[in-house]
């Protein structure tokens, strides 16, 4: 976490596993459409959840960086994925995915599973909030 946003954890509360329970911010918000996980060509990078996982957050992040802001930023995410089961299975290979793009920045989190999203062969699209320091 940089600048003026603090992770929110009650006293006395386990401390969550992938994600912040809660986090304040004050800054410059830039806020995302939901992300997928093509490339430029709007081509999906493939029919495996945790690669369209990864290529959204690279995604995410381009995205970011263009309003001057990088994942450690992040402060709210949605994840929406059209197979929850498929999603908790694959969590052993979207952990290092996930640290090789956010690193050990985890912002609050929501996961919802979707009958289907828009781009029919889509397994994940990602929303994020994102505040920059003033």
């Amino acid at each position: 976490m940089t600048g003026e946003a603090k992770v929110l954890q009650p006293a006395g509360w386990p401390r969550p596993k992938g994600y912040s329970n809660g986090i304040s911010a004050s800054g410059r918000m830039i806020f995302t459409a939901g992300v997928i996980g093509w490339n430029e060509n709007e081509i999906l990078v493939s029919h495996r959840l945790d690669h369209q996982f990864g290529q959204a957050l690279r995604n995410i992040t381009a995205i970011l960086k263009e309003g001057g802001a990088g994942p450690e930023h992040i402060v709210r995410l949605t994840v929406y994925v059209t197979d929850i089961q498929e999603y908790l299975t694959s969590r052993d290979e979207l952990a290092p995915i996930w640290k090789s793009v956010v690193g050990e920045h985890y912002p609050a989190m929501a996961l919802v599973e979707v009958k289907r999203l828009v781009e029919h062969s889509a397994k994940v699209e990602i929303e994020a909030t994102a505040v920059v320091p003033k």
